[in-house]
């Protein structure tokens, strides 16, 4: 018999408070203070997994600041994005994006990520592609094949994307990385999917700020800094109430702290 751990245990006590909430928060109108929200206007999987990977890179400050520097990307790339980076030359993408900044991010380091994504495509024939290329039989978490798709695209792109692109093997929860995952990955009203050869059993949480402190109160966890070890922790004791989908709360058990209303 496998011995639980304190945190999967906890979450044990926890799963029908889980299901409470995420009724109440799984919901389609609370979608609107999340940059997902851009996903929704690509009926294409091509095209979302490039909106999602350009949206989760600069999924960081506040939402509108977030909301606005990705829009100001898929307004250039136009209605299909995944057509854009096939058909534009990369002296025209950099060009098209010459003195773009978003805090940290420089026009530079767009263009990086975007031509190594391109580049990519072009051999693989689409990011899933890619990172299914990483998977192996017995991998507990995507986690080794996302680290496959970030070489990937850092060797292509010439530039090492510390910030917009960390990497799982230097203990970073890869937040952004794995919000771009539960997207495409999972596929219900709230995350659009579009990946197939991904299993939701595989996925980690995007450990924010929110997600970190409710999951310490409920004793999903007890480090106290929102690294990989603590992400790890929690999708564990998550996964022991849902196996097949241990993201399945992710979104709700943010909401109130993003909405600024009680949990309950």
């Amino acid at each position: 018999m496998t011995t639980l751990t304190a945190s999967q245990s906890n979450a044990l006590s926890h799963a029908a408070w889980l299901e409470r909430v995420y009724r109440r928060f799984h919901r389609p109108q609370h979608v609107s203070h999340d940059p997902l929200t851009v996903l929704y206007r690509y009926d294409d999987a091509a095209d979302r997994e490039v909106a999602a990977l350009v949206a989760s890179a600069l999924a960081y400050g506040r939402v509108a600041s977030i909301l606005h520097g990705v829009n100001r990307v898929l307004e250039v790339m136009g209605d299909s994005p995944a057509g854009y980076l096939r058909d534009r030359a990369a002296r025209q993408l950099r060009s098209d994006f010459a003195g773009f900044r978003y805090r940290f991010t420089s026009d530079v380091e767009l263009c990086a990520l975007l031509l190594g994504a391109r580049a990519v495509i072009a051999e693989r024939g689409s990011l899933e592609a890619e990172v299914a290329a990483h998977l192996r039989d017995g991998d507990a978490t995507v986690l080794p094949a996302v680290g496959g798709l970030v070489d990937a695209i850092v060797e292509a792109g010439g530039d090492p994307l510390f910030h917009l692109l960390p990497h799982p093997k230097r203990g970073s929860a890869c937040k952004r990385l794995m919000l771009m995952l539960r997207w495409l990955v999972r596929r219900d009203r709230i995350d659009p999917g579009g990946w197939n050869a991904v299993s939701p059993a595989l996925l980690v949480v995007p450990l924010d700020t929110h997600l970190h402190r409710v999951s310490r109160s409920l004793g999903l966890t007890e480090r106290k800094q929102a690294n990989l070890a603590a992400a790890m922790e929690v999708t564990e004791a998550l996964r022991t109430v849902r196996p097949d989908d241990p993201l399945r709360y992710d979104f709700s058990l943010t909401r109130p702290g993003i909405l600024g209303v009680p949990i309950e």
